[in-house]
């Protein structure tokens, strides 16, 4: 299936190619088409708008072109949906009705049913490419997951990168192999009947690359100043364009690639002071063009915490997004396992068990009470939502990743092993979506480590300004110890993060795995079937180490967990039937060990 749009080169019914390109500031486009080792030069004709296009007779799929726009600056197409040589290089024309779609029944699955899985597509295998992951995705379909989540494919500058700086949002990162064999992972990802979710970057472009800003102001809006300078216009004058950019990019991926929602980078990063807000437009196109056939989906980082934007209808449609991404759940979670307080942890670290337990059954820690860290309210109210409107994890790429060292929950842990396995069945026995970071199912030993491969100048900027990040925490505080950290830029830095799927079957990482495999099961077995129509959210208390929490499902059943967070025995009441004791046979406590008990009462 093809996105039709405005933007990017398309191939014509009766041969040949549009080639279009808005470029409002500039008076004169040329369209350079490159055959072998010569290139052409044709003059584009200047339409209204700001657009200017050429239609070229002699061009078709495979058609290597750019642009040149003022002062004689080569660029490749901003829509492009193919750059192979990397993003200075030309773009390629693409046919994108070439793939054979299997997935020709398939309807997605309801948001109830998500148990989402996080992979990097360069080091999730060896080979990091669409075809080598998709061949482990029979795997992450027995263990209990529904929807994979790729991090960012807009291609981005260089062979490898964590995809937050890509330049070209239409063009899937050439790295990880073509266009077709995207198609190829998504199509055998729904075979497993797994939904695939897409990372998406609209809140800024990356530091290289990016030559809107040199021939295209009009795409940024200068009132709105951010880290990467002035912000994307999503409200200023020609905004209209601009937006419906992201909203095509949107629309683009999920209809040409099929994929079965997006989720969106950093929301409180985007600079938007017009209504709808471009988040909230993009929901709407999603629900009333591809999501009228089948189910799509929308989810939202938000560090703001801004509840307004997961509010559902009298049927429980959201207005804007399905979800959020909660990263106060796992704030609280990395205290209470890791025991560590510096930076953000900081609003954390007085109550962690009471705020763990107020984000199981809420949603957000910070509803609009002081941040002390911010010195300032934060969030809004959201314990209304259901469970389903928030994203919930232990792990992510950010939270391990933005480490020094990269290193995973299980190597940070400061507390008992059985610490740590009662907050995973929290996660994945609660109805919040929650969400595993690839390897985090048999606790993989690998770091995932920041990892770049800008040009020289810039590659020596991240890597200085990344090791002067970590001066204000005091384990970094002399150069010496900063050396240490593994430069963004080495390829060392990219192999080691790769995860190695032989361990799954080792001593201390296959035990991992059988406890996902049991918890995921139980959740499919006794929570999911539950999960449709949840209206609101539910009750916590701490009785000393011991958490409860109790949700009411639209069935008139109440979902409980009751979970001992401490070393010795406590009293935990059964009512109803017990499904889930771990450590224990029924609801016995281990003297020392730690016990989560879940019962599910009808009526």
């Amino acid at each position: 299936m093809t996105h039709d749009m405005p933007f990017g080169a398309a191939l014509l019914p009766s041969g040949g190619v549009r080639f279009p390109l808005w470029a409002p500031d500039c008076e004169h486009v040329q369209l350079e088409l490159n055959e072998g080792a010569t290139a052409r030069r044709l003059a584009m004709q200047l339409q209204p708008g700001g657009w200017h296009e050429r239609i070229e007779p002699t061009a078709g799929a495979g058609t290597r072109y750019r642009f040149i726009v003022r002062g004689g600056l080569a660029v490749p197409d901003p829509a492009s949906r193919w750059n192979p040589d990397d993003v200075h290089a030309p773009s390629v024309v693409t046919d994108t009705a070439a793939h054979a779609w299997q997935d020709t029944e398939w309807t997605g699955r309801p948001w109830h049913e998500a148990v989402v899985y996080e992979l990097h597509v360069g080091t999730f295998t060896p080979e990091g490419s669409y075809l080598a992951a998709a061949r482990h995705l029979g795997e992450l379909a027995a263990l209990g997951i529904t929807a994979v989540e790729l991090m960012p494919l807009a291609d981005f500058p260089g062979a490898r990168g964590w995809g937050y700086d890509g330049v070209l949002p239409f063009a899937p990162h050439a790295g990880y192999g073509t266009p077709g064999e995207l198609k190829q992972f998504v199509d055998a990802a729904h075979g497993h009947g797994l939904m695939v979710l897409l990372d998406v970057v609209y809140n800024h472009f990356g530091p290289e690359g990016n030559y809107l800003h040199a021939y295209c102001p009009s795409f940024f809006n200068p009132a709105h100043q951010t880290p990467w300078g002035a912000a994307i216009n999503f409200d200023g004058d020609h905004s209209r364009t601009v937006r419906d950019f992201f909203i095509h990019n949107a629309l683009y991926w999920v209809e040409e690639f099929h994929f079965d929602g997006l989720r969106l980078d950093a929301v409180h990063a985007i600079c938007d002071d017009g209504s709808p807000h471009i988040a909230c437009e993009i929901g709407r196109a999603l629900r009333d063009g591809p999501g009228k056939q089948r189910h799509v989906h929308l989810v939202l980082e938000n560090d703001a915490n801004e509840a307004r934007h997961l509010e559902r209808d009298p049927l429980g449609t959201p207005f804007c997004a399905d979800a959020q991404w909660n990263d106060d759940l796992h704030h609280a979670a990395h205290v209470l396992v890791s025991g560590e307080c510096d930076g953000y942890y900081a609003d954390y670290a007085e109550v962690p068990l009471a705020q763990f337990g107020r984000a199981l059954a809420e949603g957000f820690v910070y509803q609009g009470e002081l941040s002390p860290l911010r010195a300032e309210p934060r969030g809004e109210p959201s314990a209304h939502l259901p469970g389903a409107a928030f994203v919930s994890f232990v792990q992510n790429h950010d939270q391990i990743g933005n480490r020094a060292f990269g290193e995973r929950l299980h190597a940070l842990a400061s507390c008992d092993p059985a610490t740590l396995e009662a907050v995973y069945a929290c996660l994945l026995l609660s109805p919040h979506v929650p969400m595993l970071f690839m390897g985090e199912e048999f606790a993989a030993s690998t770091p995932f480590l920041y990892f770049c491969d800008f040009g020289p100048e810039l590659a020596e900027a991240v890597s200085t300004g990344r090791r002067e990040e970590f001066k204000r925490f005091a384990l970094f505080a002399d150069e010496a110890a900063r050396a240490r950290i593994p430069d963004p830029n080495a390829v060392s830095s990219f192999t080691a993060s790769k995860l190695h799927w032989e361990e799954r079957g080792a001593s201390g990482h296959r035990e991992r795995l059988a406890l996902f495999e049991r918890l995921l099961a139980l959740r499919h077995e006794w929570l999911t079937p539950r999960l449709a129509q949840q209206r609101g959210g539910g009750r916590h208390r701490v009785e000393g180490d011991v958490l409860r929490v109790e949700w009411a499902l639209a069935d008139g059943s109440t979902w409980r967990v009751v979970a001992n967070f401490g070393g010795t025995a406590a009293a935990v009441a059964s009512v109803g039937q017990t499904v889930y004791a771990h450590g224990a046979d029924a609801v016995q406590l281990l003297p020392g060990g730690v016990l989560v008990g879940l019962e599910a009462v009808d009526g």
